[in-house]
């Protein structure tokens, strides 16, 4: 069956106007230090994900992730707490990052529950961190950090 003939026609009942479901989450995360904004950036994630209202301060559970640069160490960071939102159903409501010295290394101590259907609301499906669009930087003492995950 060609690929095309899979697309719904004018007689369907449903259609994508804006070209169907989005397949990227662009966020971005501020901070006064660069592990503060790198908090915000999980954080904007967790919300996507599920609303951060309704995340209970009932765990906590410590990320460690190393890079070669600021971007791989973001990105590791930012892919643990995927793996662990899959594997464990972690997810956090308060988040804060330590960058080690040399900038290479963080710890991160995250506080929240694990997402379960029956009580938390569902949003967007984060299935990977990316390198597109990752921006870290300093400007008159705000760290802007921004990246784009895979949904």
């Amino acid at each position: 069956m060609p690929l095309d003939s899979a697309l719904p026609d004018d007689s369907a009942g449903f259609s994508y106007p804006d070209g169907g479901p989005p397949a990227d989450l662009l966020v971005e995360g501020k901070g006064g230090t660069v592990g503060e904004a790198f908090a915000n950036v999980a954080l904007a994630m967790y919300n996507a994900i599920t609303p951060l209202e309704g995340i209970h301060e009932r765990e906590t559970f410590t990320v460690e992730a190393e890079g070669f640069d600021r971007e791989s160490l973001l990105f590791n960071f930012l892919a643990e707490l995927i793996y662990l939102v899959d594997a464990e159903g972690l997810v956090a409501r308060r988040i804060d990052v330590e960058i080690a010295p040399g900038g290479l290394g963080l710890r991160a101590e995250c506080v929240g529950e694990r997402f379960s259907s029956a009580t938390h609301e569902a949003g967007t499906s984060v299935k990977a961190v990316t390198y597109h669009m990752m921006k870290i930087e300093e400007g008159d003492g705000v760290w802007i950090v921004r990246t784009v995950f895979d949904t």
